[in-house]
């Protein structure tokens, strides 16, 4: 070929190529992160645009699993026409086709995962005459399981430092009612004690001693006075007599003079 045709045709390919790429590229959106529980599925959701037109006949998918040591990439799944689940390795019985390829969707779902499962999962999709445009990639998190004797022992072990706290708290409120029962008693006691020595202390008290001594003079003088009135009708009674007897005598002399 001439030199300067194959210039053209290079600077063609140079101009047309990435338009090419750009509009008969695959798209592929996964999740970049998921945990799981140890003993529970998951699913790894990978979704799919392509220019062509979706079959199951000309689609395919493949999954492939990288582990965290960074060693030999591992087959998980493959699609094609008809899912392929695979027959031995650590993913055998553990993982099932979850997607539809009609609906751009090439997801798998692992079952009952285990910490061996922990990685990085990779969703590749062709559909010719498409070219793949990347892959979609998921890193997998499985944590222990919280067995059922584990949560009965955490939740005893929460009921426990509740009830030892109530119970605190308890035990403080009774110990400062009591003592504030203790300190109001003896201060009764004080006032009590007060009272018997110096009943002058308490106002009623006071004021019904008052009471009773009042009373008590009242009754003297009225006993008193009653003695003085019968002397002074005694007197009285002497002093009518004196002057019957001076009568008397004025009488008997007046008599004599006669």
């Amino acid at each position: 070929m001439h030199p300067t045709w194959l210039h053209a045709f290079t600077l063609l390919g140079g101009i047309l190529g990435p338009e090419m790429l750009r509009v008969s590229g695959l798209e592929i959106s996964t999740s970049s992160e998921k945990e799981v529980v140890n003993g529970t599925d998951v699913r790894l959701k990978c979704m799919f645009t392509s220019r062509n037109t979706l079959s199951t006949q000309t689609v395919t998918v493949a999954w492939n699993f990288r582990p965290l040591s960074e060693g030999r990439e591992e087959s998980v799944f493959y699609y094609h026409d008809s899912p392929f689940p695979p027959t031995s390795g650590r993913f055998k019985d553990h993982v099932v086709w979850s997607g539809d390829i009609l609906r751009g969707d090439a997801s798998i779902t692992l079952q009952e995962v285990v910490p061996t499962f922990n990685g990085t999962y990779i969703c590749q999709v062709r559909n010719p005459p498409d070219v793949q445009g990347n892959n979609g990639e998921i890193i997998l998190k499985v944590g222990e399981k919280v067995s059922l004797s584990e949560i009965a022992i955490l939740a005893a072990a929460v009921g426990g430092a509740s009830g030892v706290i109530l119970l605190l708290v308890g035990a403080t409120m009774l110990a400062k009612f009591l003592q504030r029962r203790r300190s109001e008693a003896d201060v009764e006691m004080d006032m009590r004690e007060k009272e018997r020595k110096d009943p002058t202390v308490c106002p009623e008290e006071a004021l019904h001693l008052k009471t009773v001594g009042k009373a008590i003079e009242a009754e003297s003088s009225d006993e008193e006075s009653e003695p003085s009135s019968g002397d002074d009708e005694e007197s009285e009674e002497e002093e009518g007599d004196d002057d019957d007897d001076d009568d008397d005598d004025d009488d008997g002399g007046d008599d004599d003079d006669d």
